[in-house]
């Protein structure tokens, strides 16, 4: 368990550092949507290449990707979009979030799959 935590722990601080570097260079919302897109694909391709191994999964999972997506900033970014009155682009930044991410993480399984 102790292996397990710092696992995810190592991870999690890796990606978060990802996340904030991300943020700083290109800016929110842009940059939380590109995190959130680019998340969904690696998590997709890992979920099939490291089928097995749990420790890597924990890692790069739950730790890395745990770490440098977020749920929380992109609905964070969404709230400040509406209160600044950006209606339309509140609304093309969420459905463009969740469309793309859900077509990334099919796109890192289907490669990831040809890959094995």
């Amino acid at each position: 368990m102790l292996l397990s935590m710092l696992q995810v722990a190592l991870g999690g601080a890796i990606g978060s550092v990802l996340r904030f570097v991300s943020v700083q260079v290109v800016g929110a919302p842009l940059a939380t949507l590109v995190v959130n897109i680019l998340g969904s694909f690696a998590i997709g391709a890992i979920f099939v290449l490291m089928d097995g191994r749990a420790g890597w999964q924990l890692f790069l999972m739950t730790g890395v990707l745990g770490g440098f997506t977020t749920f929380s900033a992109f609905s964070l970014d969404t709230l400040k979009l509406v209160q600044s009155g950006q209606y339309l682009t509140a609304m093309a930044y969420v459905m463009g979030t969740v469309a793309l991410s859900l077509i990334a993480v099919a796109l890192g399984v289907a490669l990831a799959k040809g890959i094995q």
